[in-house]
C-alpha cells in the first residue's frame, strides 16, 4: 500500500527518451470503480512562477513501466 503523498514525491521518468516529466500533481480516480485512470504531471513554470506554468502532461495507468522507491518509469509519446 502506498499514499497518495508519497506517490506524488516521486520524480516520472519516460523511458523511451531517459527525459524526467517532472512530478505528479495530481491523480484523475474513475469514482465508480476506485481505480486511477491517469497521473497529472504539472507543467513546469515559467519565468519564476510569474506568468502561469506550461501545460499539464497527462500520463494514462495503462502506460505505466514501473513504479520504484524513488522513481516512476512511464511510457510516454510527446505527440499523444
Amino acid at each position: 500500500m502506498i499514499k497518495i503523498s508519497e506517490f506524488q514525491a516521486k520524480d516520472v521518468v519516460n523511458v523511451a527518451n531517459g527525459k524526467k516529466l517532472g512530478n505528479i500533481g495530481d491523480i484523475d480516480i474513475n469514482l465508480q470503480t476506485g481505480q486511477i485512470e491517469s497521473l497529472i504531471i504539472l507543467g513546469a513554470g515559467k519565468v519564476l512562477g510569474l506568468f502561469g506554468r506550461e501545460e499539464e502532461t497527462v500520463i494514462p495507468w495503462r502506460n505505466i513501466v514501473k513504479i520504484g522507491a524513488d522513481v516512476i518509469l512511464v511510457r510516454f509519446n510527446e505527440g499523444e
